[in-house]
């Protein structure tokens, strides 16, 4: 039973990649009791698949009914599960939603795909850049001669996991609740576009400008939210917004010249970005760090995977923490009562067939009944 808020959740990962492993690693952080369907035979439980970690793996052959038998046990005694098939896949293997609830009524069934259930665009490949592309948040990413894919974050983790999370969550107290379960529909393309919501707000208000990207406040349009090089061929970052935050930039970094007064004049900044970052560019990351660092200014260095989890801060919040040789992000966000951790390294496929197949009910028969018959 691990450690944290969600403990006593119990939920069924049928394993994939990319945002489903970060959902489910999401969960167990929290505590939650996650077991991870495995295809039998596959590979896995490389200690640097870090959004494997702090589950148990069960290997199943699912072209066996008797494993397809077995998971639906396992589906009668989850509060939730999660999968991110394509649409149809789960159905196909027996375990779709309606077989499920049939089995576990207050089930939380997850399915999370780029392009969700339904839609012309439903049964098509895809990956987080197209997922992002359908909602203008790829278009307003990026230099101003192109749109640029910021990492996967977006869609597979912002857009997809995240919502899955809060779905699979929300899904439970309303079950608990009324004592009905549902499924949870979770398009990573819905989810980028909720995350739009403020910059669909800007622009409905006449705060967007459509001149294209690097041409609003936020976008590195502005001179006072950018990131600059500095003498030692390192950035930082600036994002000082506000007028107090601004005029304490315009004394940390020396600066006279009358124009930087017109802060909000959108036909100066690209004169004033030019000028900034001429003086920016005159000292070392580490000579602006010693006088902006925990200011006001809105400032911060901009490291790279090896320099973050020795920053200070992150030091003093044990934000990053070493499991079994590999630096890795710490369970978040935290709780003062009930912190979560994580529960341990990422799982061998099949490490857990017999453990955790008995911790969720399943008789020393029926695991070796399911092992006679090639199932486990």
């Amino acid at each position: 039973m691990g450690q944290g808020p969600l403990s006593g959740l119990k939920v069924v990962e049928f394993a994939g990649i990319g945002p489903g492993p970060f959902c489910g690693m999401l969960l167990s952080d929290l505590g939650a009791d996650v077991v991870r369907v495995d295809r039998k035979g596959g590979r896995g439980g490389a200690k640097s698949d870090i959004t494997a970690r702090g589950r148990r793996s069960v290997a199943l052959d699912l072209k066996q009914p008797t494993a397809v038998e077995a998971c639906l046990k396992l589906i009668e005694g989850a509060d939730a599960i999660l999968e991110g098939f394509r649409p149809g896949v789960m159905e196909r293997l027996g375990l779709g939603p309606d077989v499920a609830l049939k089995r576990n009524p207050k089930l939380v069934y997850g399915r999370m795909t780029g392009w969700g259930q339904f839609g012309p665009y439903a049964q098509a490949a895809g990956h987080d850049m197209n997922y992002i592309a359908i909602t203008g948040a790829l278009d307003a990413i990026g230099t101003r001669d192109k749109p640029i894919p910021p990492l996967n974050l977006v869609g597979d983790f912002g857009g997809g996991a995240l919502y899955l999370a809060f779905g699979l969550l929300a899904g439970v107290i309303s079950a608990r609740a009324t004592g009905q379960g549902q499924v949870i529909d979770c398009a990573m393309s819905d989810g980028a576009a909720s995350l739009m919501a403020m910059f669909y707000g800007f622009k409905a208000g006449g705060a967007w400008s459509d001149a294209g990207r690097r041409s609003n406040l936020l976008d590195g349009g502005a001179h006072f939210y950018d990131t600059y090089q500095c003498s030692c061929g390192r950035w930082i970052s600036i994002g000082s917004i506000e007028p107090q935050f601004y005029a304490l930039l315009l004394e940390k970094t020396g600066i006279n010249d009358p124009d930087f007064q017109a802060q909000m004049d959108r036909g100066k900044w690209d004169s004033l970005r030019e000028k900034l970052a001429t003086v920016i560019a005159s000292k070392t990351q580490d000579e602006w760090c010693a006088i902006m660092d925990a200011t006001d200014v809105c400032f911060a260095p901009i490291l790279n995977m090896d320099e973050a989890p020795k920053h200070p801060h992150n030091v003093a919040r044990q934000t990053f923490l070493d499991l079994d040789g590999v630096v890795q992000p710490a369970p978040a966000p935290r709780f003062s009562a009930t912190p979560g951790q994580v529960q341990g390294p990422p799982p061998a496929i099949g490490a857990h067939n017999e453990t955790a197949l008995k911790d969720w009910g399943f008789s020393g028969d029926e695991i070796a009944a399911l092992q006679s018959s090639g199932a486990l």
